[in-house]
């Protein structure tokens, strides 16, 4: 089994010649940044293989700081980058995007400021159509808009979706979250359309094995397939040890299957975004994993 984690954030500290940005952006999520090689360190501990970058918001809309980390780390570090959707000079830069060493496909925000509205008032309606076109693949955040994602990938079946943190909102944290997922499950029947069941613990106010989580995720694994859930940790922002992020998976979740977790853990979002797991590669992450995570079997 390969463990791919779906989401972490890494940045740099501020610099006079890097400040943060205050526009359209939320706090760090500690005092001091999660660099690479703590990254790293904490990946070898909890069993974690391979790790999608996404740059956090603070940083603007900068990319550097997760692109050095996997031009360093090729086999465990790629990169889900950010795009300024409102600047006209965004949309030439899509036929190359895939182009960058590292990168991978978009992360796109619609919760913070002038994002919020971006979804409704055509902002990002020319980003739609040009990642279909050179398919690039997004990761989404817009957990008070979910049905209206469907609506976009429902008017674009060449465009790889992929919605984050299962549609869930910090709003939510500690309340029921039955109606948003069901609102998200709707979506399953979009092929083109993707799950990262990612940062769920904090949306809980309970402590490990987070018992009311159980039954939402089995309500999304059962209504997108396995292939199309992926396991995720948004670290730097988590309650709990990351090697306990990974074990509520592939230790509490009794009703998921040996292929269900290794679909879920690693090798759907893989697949997805097409960062190949060479043979070699496999049977070296397997045996790390192994090490790591006592209760894996090989």
């Amino acid at each position: 089994m390969i463990i791919i984690d779906s989401q972490v954030h890494i940045w740099a500290a501020e610099t006079p010649d890097k400040p943060y940005a205050t526009v359209d952006a939320s706090k760090p999520h500690r005092p001091e940044p999660l660099g690479r090689e703590e990254l790293l360190r904490e990946m070898d501990g909890a069993g974690v293989d391979r790790v999608i970058l996404v740059p956090p918001s603070w940083e603007g809309n900068r990319n550097d700081t997760s692109l050095e980390a996997a031009r360093l780390h090729p086999s465990r570090f790629a990169v889900m980058g950010k795009l300024p959707l409102d600047q006209p000079s965004s949309r030439a830069r899509m036929g190359s995007w895939k182009k960058q060493p590292g990168m991978l496909g978009i992360r796109a925000v619609f919760h913070q400021g002038r994002t919020h509205s971006w979804l409704e008032d055509g902002t990002a309606d020319w980003f739609w159509d040009a990642a279909e076109r050179y398919d690039v693949p997004v990761m989404a955040f817009a957990p008070q808009a979910v049905p209206k994602l469907g609506e976009i990938a429902e008017r674009h079946p060449g465009l790889r979706l992929i919605i984050d943190h299962m549609g869930l909102s910090t709003a939510l944290k500690g309340q029921p979250l039955g109606s948003a997922v069901e609102a998200l499950a709707k979506l399953a029947r979009l092929s083109n359309v993707a799950v990262k069941a990612s940062a769920l613990p904090c949306y809980v106010t309970e402590g490990y094995p987070f018992p009311s989580l159980h039954s939402h995720i089995r309500r999304v694994v059962e209504a997108f397939g396995p292939r199309r859930v992926f396991w995720g940790t948004d670290l730097s922002h988590l309650p709990c040890p990351y090697r306990e992020a990974v074990t509520l998976f592939i230790e509490e979740l009794e009703y998921l299957s040996a292929a269900d977790k290794e679909w879920i853990m690693g090798r759907a979002i893989a697949e997805w975004l097409n960062w190949p797991l060479p043979q070699h590669q496999e049977c070296k992450f397997s045996i790390r994993t192994a090490r790591s995570v006592k209760s894996l079997h090989l």
